[in-house]
């Protein structure tokens, strides 16, 4: 994964000179996202900086891609995981020039037609900007779930600008905004169109659709299976949560083979490296240990202390871009994490993100009073996720040139979870368990993603398995959000504070620690067009208009933390 920066609509006089520099100046900005190498493209009508990580074919590969005949130009950051599948697609004739997983899109646009259906056949996650200098087009595309970031905006000359942070853009355009998942814009009709469109999104499409365990399995290991392509050291996220030792599990069946020759040679790293963080004595430390014993993982679990933590707030801040509570929370010990991963030399990390989403992880879920309703409520968390999870993980990781790849949100795998019947995702008491033997809740306890855990029986110990939901902020160590909340209340005066709505008008912070995180933000992204980039609402379940109809206390409460859903939570 990397940075793009590009900009379009050059006008004939226009000083090309300046603008690459300034070009090249907005892309630095964003360059911790690709230390390997700088690459830029400047013509008479377009501009397109990339700034590599190099994962997949290091020694080839640099972008921009330029196609063999100089008319096709484009800057990728991410991954298309079918890219060798796609390859036999294109055109008679049509010479690739590297390795690169992402040249496939210039091939794909190069047959013409309609953008949208060639985009519908990529499995990856990315955004791009792709120059087409013979027709004077541009078109610029995100995933469809938005795991990678992009933004856009135009400066005050009226030119079009898009970056994968908002940072390169701040300053330069002052109606910047996140550019939708799952959309292309087309500057051939100025059209902003969206392509990914699914049947399951519909409650009614899914009635009665029956997954078995067993299918559910296959496509998930197929998923990590596709996702371990990769020509440099990887490793996975280990919190000791079911969704990422589930990850790790696959990966450990597939780490000794070479994906990218079809699993007939070794590895070129075999051993699989797992990583986990937390304050001292964190539940998620000692589960990861569990986990990664049970697995045969070479694991670190790091340690990070509460004044490690508040010293990085600041940048962590700038990094991710976002005031959300939840984010800059679980941001902070992931953007740790990532420094320690880097400096072992990892480059790429599997991680959890997304299982919730699909399957009602999150504890309000229990809550859910029929299928519909959960289904049409992780309808809306799959919408939102590009501004809360994925972001966290991608931009807390590539602070420090790490990749993080997130198979459950493989759009293969999300076609099969997501066409599954609701009613079989819902909340139910989990079966006994060995360990139950004398214990007073027995297995009577409701569990959350039983259905997942039932596809995966054998892969992992039952303590980590059929382990409740805790939020990566709450696992790290309950003393990280309570220290946090501390902090803001020693940083934020009472009569600063009684301010807040008139101070920050655009979602106005309704807690201290909100308050904190804005005025942190603020400092790096002034503006109410970089305030509305941020999600309102006092957190993800509580800003949902579903959770508060299942349970009126959801509409008072301020703290997101998992452990705040009453009745729920039951302490690790």
């Amino acid at each position: 994964m990397c940075s793009i920066l590009g900009i379009f609509g050059l006008q004939p006089g226009d000083d090309l000179a300046d603008l690459r520099r300034q070009a090249l100046e907005l892309s630095r900005r964003q360059r911790h996202r690709g230390p390997d190498w700088s690459g830029v493209h400047a013509d008479e009508g377009a501009i397109l900086v990339h700034e590599r990580l190099a994962i997949v074919d290091p020694a080839g590969g640099a972008q921009p891609l330029v196609s063999a005949d100089g008319n096709l130009v484009l800057a990728v950051n991410g991954e298309i995981y079918n890219h060798r599948e796609l390859r036999a697609t294109a055109p008679d004739g049509w010479e690739f020039r590297t390795a690169s997983d992402c040249e496939v899109i210039n091939a794909l646009h190069a047959r013409g037609g309609d953008p949208g259906d060639w985009l519908r056949r990529l499995n990856g996650i990315f955004a791009f900007a792709l120059w087409d200098r013979a027709a004077r087009r541009w078109l610029v595309a995100r995933d469809p779930v938005g795991v990678v970031p992009l933004y856009w905006g135009r400066d005050g000359s009226g030119r079009m600008c898009v970056a994968s942070e908002m940072k390169a853009l701040v300053g330069i355009c002052h109606d910047v905004a996140q550019f939708p998942p799952g959309h292309y814009y087309d500057s051939d009709g100025d059209r902003l169109v969206r392509y990914w469109e699914r049947p399951w999104r519909e409650h009614g499409a899914t009635a009665s659709v029956q997954v078995t365990p067993g299918e559910l399995r296959e496509a998930f290991e197929a998923a990590v299976h596709r996702q371990l392509m990769s020509d440099v050291p990887y490793g996975v996220l280990l919190s000791g949560g079911l969704d990422s030792s589930l990850v790790a599990a696959c990966a450990a069946r597939f780490a000794r083979r070479r994906i990218e020759e079809d699993d007939r040679a070794e590895a070129w790293w075999p051993r699989l490296h797992s990583f986990a963080i937390g304050l001292e004595g964190s539940p998620d430390l000692a589960a990861a240990q569990v986990a990664a014993d049970a697995l045969g993982t070479v694991h670190h679990g790091f340690t990070y202390t509460l004044q490690e933590g508040l010293d990085a707030l600041p940048e962590v801040i700038r990094h991710i871009e976002s005031y959300d509570v939840t984010t800059v929370r679980a941001s902070i010990p992931m953007y740790l994490l990532a420094r320690r991963i880097r400096a072992m030399g990892v480059k790429m990390v599997l991680s959890g993100e997304g299982s919730d989403e699909i399957f009602g992880g999150y504890l309000y879920f229990h809550k859910a009073p029929d299928a519909r309703q959960f289904h049409d409520e992780l309808v809306r968390k799959l919408d939102a996720l590009h501004q809360y999870d994925c972001l966290r993980a991608n931009k807390s990781m590539m602070a420090w040139g790490v990749e993080a790849r997130v198979p459950f949100l493989d759009l293969e795998f999300l076609e099969v979870a997501m066409r599954m019947d609701a009613s079989a995702k819902m909340v139910r008491p989990r079966p006994p368990l060995p360990g139950d033997r004398g214990r007073v809740e027995g297995c009577s306890r409701p569990i959350e993603k039983a259905i997942l855990r039932e596809a995966f029986d054998g892969y992992l110990p039952d303590s980590i398995l059929w382990r409740q939901k805790e939020q990566f902020s709450d696992g790290v160590g309950y003393g990280w959000i309570d220290g946090l909340k501390a902090h803001a209340e020693s940083q934020v005066g009472g009569r600063e504070f009684a301010f807040a709505a008139s101070r920050f008008p655009v979602n106005p912070p309704m807690t201290k620690e909100a308050y904190l995180y804005r005025h942190i933000f603020e400092r790096h992204f002034p503006g109410e067009s970089c305030a509305r980039t941020v999600p309102g609402g006092k957190s993800i379940a509580c800003s949902s208009p579903a959770a508060i109809a299942w349970d009126a206390a959801f509409e008072a409460a301020a703290d997101p933390s998992g452990r705040a859903v009453a009745g729920v939570h039951v302490a690790s």
